[in-house]
């Protein structure tokens, strides 16, 4: 079984060679060079989003950890607000920019902070390992370097502005939380195309980083945060979207192939 990192491609081979049947999952609507490689070698070919250009590609949908796909927003929703100390009458903005935090995002939400928080909203912001920013010390925004509860800071969530990685899309999706998805602009353009379904069918925004700059808050977010009818109708079509059991899903593409080559 494999997923695609450096080392999967020599072992996609040494497996083929072996006569060892071979099964693979791709987490990227764009796949990387050793997921393209081992498809050719193998029908067992698990993917996230649909429209992969994989050979033999089989939507599963992305293996969640069991802490987000048995989560309960409603019930864990009162342990996350006291977690993050937020206001339990204001919903919340949840920004994340991944491990490392995002530049563009950290900058943007800070200068937009004051605005938000106006708007009737709690900040729930991670800025990441990397990030060098100050907490402003502003009533109802809570600034994170690293959050290792993220089950606790998408039960707080009513709305989202992420990146578009495909585990963030797909635990998003998976929870039918709204989002602004903000794609990294540099690599091979995967997260982009991550986030393509899921925006087609109304359950996010997709806006260039070179774009996401206080004008676009002001201009387009501060709206659709301030429209609960419309986000309603985002967080609906983002679970229609969403896949909970792709962990389940895959193991049960694994199995039916474990059965030794012939010859």
């Amino acid at each position: 079984m494999g997923f695609g990192g450096y080392a999967a491609a020599p072992a996609y081979l040494a497996a083929r060679r072996a006569r060892i049947p071979l099964a693979l999952h791709e987490a990227n609507a764009k796949p990387g060079m050793a997921n393209r490689l081992g498809a050719r070698l193998t029908e067992t070919v698990g993917v996230a989003f649909p429209g992969t250009p994989l050979p033999h590609a089989t939507v599963v949908g992305m293996p969640l950890r069991s802490e987000i796909e048995n989560l309960d927003r409603v019930a864990a929703r009162p342990e996350a607000l006291a977690a993050f100390d937020l206001d339990p009458t204001r919903p919340v903005l949840l920004v994340t920019g991944g491990s490392l935090g995002a530049r563009r995002l950290n900058a943007t939400v800070l200068a937009s902070a004051p605005a938000i928080l106006d708007a009737g909203w709690s900040l729930l912001h991670i800025v990441g390992g990397r990030a060098e920013v100050e907490d402003p010390g502003l009533p109802g925004y809570r600034m994170l370097e690293y959050c290792d509860r993220m089950d606790l800071a998408l039960s707080a969530a009513d709305f989202a502005v992420s990146r578009a990685g495909a585990a963030t899309v797909s635990e998003l999706a998976a929870l039918g939380i709204p989002a602004v998805y903000v794609p990294y602009p540099v690599g091979n353009g995967e997260q982009r195309f991550n986030a393509r379904e899921l925006v087609e069918a109304g359950g996010g925004v997709l806006v260039d980083d070179a774009r996401f700059l206080p004008a676009f808050v002001d201009s387009e977010l501060l709206p659709l945060l301030r429209d609960p009818a419309r986000r309603d109708a985002m967080a609906t079509a983002a679970a229609r979207t969403g896949v909970r059991n792709g962990a389940d899903r895959m193991v049960d593409l694994l199995l039916a192939a474990r059965e030794p080559l012939p010859g």
